[in-house]
């Protein structure tokens, strides 16, 4: 992180929160904006011919404060997503991707108080190279090369074995390729798991940058790694993933061919 974003967010903490509390001020769509913003500027890869801003944001959200939004919650992600591509574009970065945003209530979150994650991730299926760049161009104005959309050379796909035992049953095998495996309670997941504590749509393991990634999909009961309960998480072999009373097991890992 540049010593001037920390420095930022340091009296920030200071200042704002303390009196947001206070008075217990509703968050405003700007107010999450200009966190995203910051996490866009905080988490730039600069080099010779361009700078790379990430192009995902998950926003942490004291549950409370993301009930307040109301009804415009469920437009408020695709707007705070148009707004960091114009931010992009208003700067010249380069974008793997159309950034998307997505809220999420958490707990662990204080009141008044806003947690972005940024990351890089690969172009969704289908808006890859130039169709993703005349998407960005057509939805603002301007060419496409106001803001550069690319493919991202991609390293080889993590495979790995984990080992499934479901609410204290027998334990199976199941081999992963690095493509998007869906987890939870449901018929139609990739990996079903017969547990009353893990939701219909649990959590989704993925292939990213040559990793094993697990993604939490706003489950009811969470998902814990080795204990410690978590969003999103890169995965190692040895890592034990809990989902409700069932346990997953990474019990070897490494590249694809």
């Amino acid at each position: 992180m540049p010593p001037l974003t920390a420095i930022e967010r340091f009296f920030e903490r200071l200042l704002e929160r303390p009196s947001a509390r206070l008075f217990r001020a509703r968050l405003q769509p700007v107010q999450l904006q200009r966190r995203i913003e910051r996490a866009m500027e905080a988490e730039r890869l600069a080099s010779a011919d361009r700078t790379l801003v990430p192009n995902r944001f998950v926003v942490h959200l004291n549950p409370v404060d993301l009930d307040g939004f109301g009804e415009m919650t469920g437009s408020l992600a695709s707007e705070l997503a148009d707004g960091a591509l114009l931010f992009a574009r208003s700067r010249h970065y380069t974008l793997v991707d159309r950034p998307r945003v997505d809220l999420v209530g958490d707990p662990t979150v204080e009141r008044t108080d806003i947690r972005v994650i940024a990351r890089f991730a690969d172009p969704i299926s289908g808006r890859v190279g130039a169709a993703a760049a005349d998407d960005v161009g057509g939805a603002f104005g301007g060419g496409p090369s106001d803001t550069m959309v690319f493919t991202v050379p991609r390293p080889p796909a993590p495979r790995a074995r984990l080992r499934v035992t479901v609410a204290g049953g027998a334990a199976r095998n199941v081999d992963v390729d690095g493509t998007d495996l869906t987890i939870g309670r449901a018929a139609d997941n990739d990996l079903v798991l017969a547990d009353n504590r893990v939701s219909r749509h649990h959590g989704r393991l993925t292939g990213r940058r040559g990793t094993l990634v697990y993604v939490d999909l706003g489950s009811t009961n969470g998902s814990r790694v080795n204990g410690v309960q978590v969003g999103e998480l890169v995965l190692g072999e040895g890592d034990r993933l809990e989902l409700g009373d069932s346990v997953i097991v990474v019990e070897a890992a490494g590249d694809g061919p």
